[in-house]
């Protein structure tokens, strides 16, 4: 999704004001070549657009957990506290931020589900004004008309929180369990996400057996696997904690040296638009979700 492109965000703005489900069926037909199957969903991208027009937009917890800056709340009174990464700052705009009081080190992020992070390694080589005008650009982004998702319509917020830091210096693997009616039953490990490298993308079940439930995963040979992380076994428990409530999540973590690091919930992966799964593991995705 190109958030540069403002004719493409103000089409994708226009589809939901007319109506939400317009914007769901044309996208979802780009996407899937077919339209979705709203009376009777099945499959997982089916179920999350009837969650979009059914179930997010008046629950509290969803809009709640949605938000990068209030779930942190959440996340606390699951006991979970310890895994929330450092929160130095928080602003309004970006024009209220000090920079002489913030560390060497730091990641400036808006609450909502949008792109537009900035991730400082060394401040004193941070082009502050170019870092500004990006905090700007991504304030004016209206996410929750983007691909109809009511649960990140919310007050912005920018958060600096602290840089997790990884060995060989690149961005940290990103985990991203998938979780159903508060069991986690798939990781989908983030290898590679860094400046110059295109990242890959493994399903792993609890027992770290690859899943091959994605097209990048087909052509692997036989034997393939990563590293299971130390806490990784952890991390399901860490999930399926916080997954309890909700018909479908995906909870993102960071795990390094041992050390989990909460990262988000996320209610609509891709927007429920995702083409990288195999139409056979969106259908089996989709049989796990009980629609509230």
């Amino acid at each position: 999704m190109n958030l540069r492109s403002k004719p493409n965000l103000y089409f994708r703005y226009l589809l939901t004001w007319i109506s939400p489900r317009l914007n769901i069926c044309f996208f979802f037909r780009r996407c899937h070549k077919r339209c979705p199957n709203l009376k009777n969903p099945q499959t997982l991208d089916e179920k999350i657009q009837w969650m979009k027009l059914h179930y997010y937009k008046d629950n509290a917890l969803v809009c709640q957990c949605a938000d990068k800056y209030r779930v942190r709340e959440y996340v606390e009174a699951c006991g979970l506290g310890h895994i929330l990464n450092g929160l130095i700052a928080t602003y309004r705009s970006a024009a209220e931020i000090n920079w002489e009081k913030l560390p060497e080190k730091f990641v400036l992020k808006w609450n909502f589900g949008c792109g537009g992070n900035v991730i400082c390694t060394d401040k004193a080589k941070l082009d502050k004004a170019k870092a500004v005008s990006e905090m700007n650009y991504f304030q004016k982004i209206k996410a929750h008309l983007i691909a109809a998702e009511p649960q990140y319509k919310m007050e912005k917020v920018l958060l600096c929180e602290e840089l997790i830091e990884t060995a060989d210096g690149n961005a940290p693997v990103d985990y991203k369990f998938y979780c159903f009616n508060g069991e986690a039953k798939y990781v989908l490990c983030c290898v590679g996400r860094g400046e110059h490298e295109k990242p890959a993308f493994y399903f792993f079940d609890r027992n770290w057996q690859l899943q091959r439930l994605n097209k990048s995963s087909l052509n692997l040979p036989a034997d393939f696997s990563v590293p299971k992380p130390e806490g990784m076994d952890q991390l399901f428990d860490y999930a399926e904690k916080l997954s309890k409530p909700f018909p479908f999540v995906r909870a993102d973590f960071y795990l390094e040296n041992g050390k989990a690091y909460f990262g988000e919930l996320t209610f609509t992966p891709g927007g429920g638009f995702d083409s990288g799964r195999l139409p056979s593991s969106d259908l089996l995705f989709g049989s796990m979700v009980k629609l509230p």
